[in-house]
């Protein structure tokens, strides 16, 4: 099972209550674990996400620990901000980073948990894991998609000097304004491979292409969104302003949600649409993608003075 609040736990993979005793936790194993099974009519991720659940809370020691907000191991879990670690002394210079990776997602985050555990009262720790996983489905994505912004914004500091990042840039345009919503591109990437739009995401389930975009696995019928083409819509929103073109635009999705590292999903007003798999977004921004245009240097130059001159972050 992923580390996504937006994860299954343990018991919702076994088909049991918290409250469960622990003969009917073992019952519901055996039970899901025999379904589960591929020669039954399951599947390899099924059965080990059955096992994995088991390893969590099959034993009342580590079931209790699990409880508590700790896993395996009893080692403490948490969904809360990780303080920055020091960084070491290293040969080369660093990419040039402005803004706070998954910050307005924290924040939201924060402001939905406290109203919908209580009006707005203050919680002791408003990222226990207990807490999270009683939460609605809204409010557990909200915090999902910041920690999936936090795991770009580190893949994406090893770019190295030549790249310059933005992080949770406004891309507000005139109907979001008008109706009072907050529109952003959680990076902007400048390097010699190109000006690339990302997103970061995390549905917590497999993603498949269709209609030329991106839609999870078991919402293809109720699905409204088209998360491909909302970002070309607002790096489009930017280009106007900066007088800049993008020439990526990409979702970052973790990586058991991809069946491949990179996927093509197609072109929209000349901008690549691609789905990447967290693992590999360095990577990809450092070979680019295939018949996209790539700035020379007195380009990269104007173009990073101008997003420098326009971006404004939310």
């Amino acid at each position: 099972m992923p580390d996504s609040p937006l994860s299954a736990s343990p018991y919702e993979v076994l088909g049991v209550q918290a409250s469960a005793s622990q003969d009917d936790l073992r019952k519901a194993y055996r039970r899901m674990l025999r379904r589960a099974h591929p020669d039954t009519g399951g599947s390899a991720a099924q059965f080990d996400a059955v096992q994995r659940a088991w390893a969590i809370i099959g034993s009342p020691d580590a079931r209790a620990a699990y409880d508590r907000g700790r896993g395996l191991h009893d080692t403490p879990h948490t969904w809360a901000p990780q303080p920055p670690r020091a960084r070491q002394q290293e040969s080369r210079p660093q990419t040039r980073a402005y803004g706070h990776p998954g910050g307005f997602s924290r924040e939201r985050y924060l402001t939905l948990i406290r109203e919908w555990s209580g009006r707005g009262r203050e919680l002791e720790n408003p990222y226990d894991p207990a807490l999270v996983r009683s939460a609605p489905r809204e409010i557990k994505h909200t915090l999902a998609d910041a920690i999936a912004e936090e795991n770009t914004a580190r893949a994406l500091t090893t770019l190295g000097i030549g790249y310059t990042v933005w992080h949770d840039v406004d891309a507000t345009g005139r109907a979001a304004t008008a109706a009072g919503r907050v529109e952003k591109i959680d990076h902007v990437v400048l390097g010699p491979t190109g000006l690339f739009a990302i997103q970061s995401e995390d549905w917590a389930t497999p993603v498949t292409v269709r209609r030329g975009d991106l839609v999870p696995e078991g919402e293809a019928s109720g699905f409204e969104r088209q998360p491909l083409h909302e970002l070309v819509g607002r790096a489009r929103t930017l280009g106007r302003a900066a007088s800049v073109k993008f020439t990526v635009a990409a979702v970052v999705l973790p990586d058991d949600d991809l069946e491949q590292s990179l996927t093509v999903v197609g072109r929209s007003r000349g901008i690549a649409l691609v789905a990447v798999q967290a693992s590999v977004i360095a990577h990809v921004l450092r070979t680019g993608i295939a018949d996209t245009p790539r700035p020379d240097g007195t380009t990269l130059f104007e173009l990073r003075t101008r997003l420098q001159q326009h971006i404004r972050f939310v």
